[in-house]
């Protein structure tokens, strides 16, 4: 039996990578998805491709920095759904990289205003949905925010990451007595639009298992840790990486 179908999945940031591999997966897996994102015309192009199927997908056009569109969000999920299973934090952003003297303010706080305050909220609107099914939240970080991985110069980046991690642990501990999970994965090097026209090749030589990560395979394991297979798993932060955390 397909321990996806008919639970109602809320995926933010769809319209690319991680987010639209998981749009599909969980469509394919019988999930009714709602996903966001900031690129109308791309959200237009992913319904067209999956309703020519039998997916039950419908697409929101919101930016998760702004309170009207995560208040219309809200307000949208529960006229047509009244809970949701599956939050799928996945929006997220990285500016270039550089000296810390080099880097603009201005990227500084849009980075973090995407990537934890704009998690902040929408799981501050979205909660009580999800409480009321004992649903679980998976919210998207990455290796460069865990404690046990320091590389490159990625600041805003990875101390956005990182607080979305310890985030990501209060949350699971101080909800579970709802019957809320509350997980987070660190995705590695992932081919994605995040990684520009940055060389796969000389990425793949950092990485253990020898290729850079594919975004179906970050779906897949949200996908388990959305479904009745994970129940005992809340608070978790797991690499998704190929084994290049481990230095």
């Amino acid at each position: 039996m397909n321990l996806l179908t008919d639970r109602i999945a809320v995926i933010t940031g769809g319209t690319s990578g991680i987010g639209e591999a998981a749009v599909e997966l969980f469509a394919k897996r019988g999930a009714k998805v709602l996903f966001t994102g900031r690129n109308a015309d791309a959200g237009k192009k992913i319904m067209t491709r999956l309703s020519a199927g039998e997916a039950d997908i419908d697409f929101f056009p919101c930016d998760i920095t702004g309170l009207q569109d995560i208040d219309r969000l809200r307000t949208y999920c529960e006229n047509k759904y009244g809970k949701i299973d599956i939050l799928f934090n996945n929006a997220g952003m990285m500016t270039e990289s550089g000296e810390i003297d080099k880097i603009l303010v201005e990227d500084w706080e849009k980075t973090f205003d995407v990537n934890i305050t704009g998690v902040f909220k929408t799981i501050r609107a979205l909660k009580d949905l999800v409480i009321r099914c004992q649903g679980c939240i998976i919210n998207n970080a990455s290796i460069a925010g865990m404690h046990s991985y320091v590389t490159g110069k990625t600041y805003a980046y990875s101390a956005s990451k990182a607080a979305l991690i310890q985030f990501t642990r209060q949350l699971a501990k101080n909800y579970a007595c709802y019957g809320v999970r509350i997980n987070c994965i660190c995705p590695g090097i992932i081919d994605t639009p995040i990684l520009g026209d940055r060389d796969r090749n000389e990425y793949a030589k950092r990485i253990p298992l020898g290729y850079v990560g594919k975004p179906e395979e970050i779906a897949n394991v949200v996908a388990f840790l959305a479904s009745k297979d994970a129940n005992y798993i809340t608070g978790c932060v797991l690499p998704v990486d190929g084994g290049v955390s481990l230095g």
